[in-house]
């Protein structure tokens, strides 16, 4: 896919929904997308991955963007009402091929450890696979 289309995959919130969402219960989960510099995102959503419910909140703000090319953007992360990291990303978009290479950098400080650490950091680079599975399933289709 061209960086256009991958570029939509990030602006339009009905495109961004298929990749990007906040696991959650059946209609805990809330959405919302003002993509323009110092617009906003907000997904937010409950749900029990150790049986006890959590809400857990995505809340961004774009700083830079440079259509089919770049995004800059922080976003914090918020679980039950506290604040648990804070993240400076930048997401490059250029021509490779018949695709799109995208390079994400992200600089994060996590503000609630469990245990040492590692688990976070785990959970981090876990949910960023998952990201771009889901975006790669989400541009792949019509």
């Amino acid at each position: 896919m061209p960086p256009g289309r991958v570029f939509a995959a990030f602006s339009d919130l009905a495109l961004r929904q298929r990749w990007f969402r906040i696991p959650g219960e059946p209609g805990s989960a809330h959405h919302e997308l003002d993509f323009r510099v110092g617009g906003r995102e907000v997904a937010r959503g409950t749900f029990a991955p150790s049986g006890v419910p959590e809400q857990v909140e995505y809340r961004s703000e774009f700083l830079d963007i440079v259509p089919d090319e770049r995004i800059v953007f922080t976003y914090a992360i918020t679980v039950d009402g506290r604040r648990h990291s804070i993240s400076l990303v930048t997401v490059e978009l250029a021509a490779a091929g018949y695709g799109t290479r995208v390079t994400r950098t992200e600089q994060y400080v996590f503000l609630v450890l469990t245990g040492d650490g590692g688990v976070d950091v785990a959970h981090l680079e876990g949910s960023m696979r998952l990201q771009f599975n889901g975006l790669e399933s989400a541009v792949g289709r019509p």
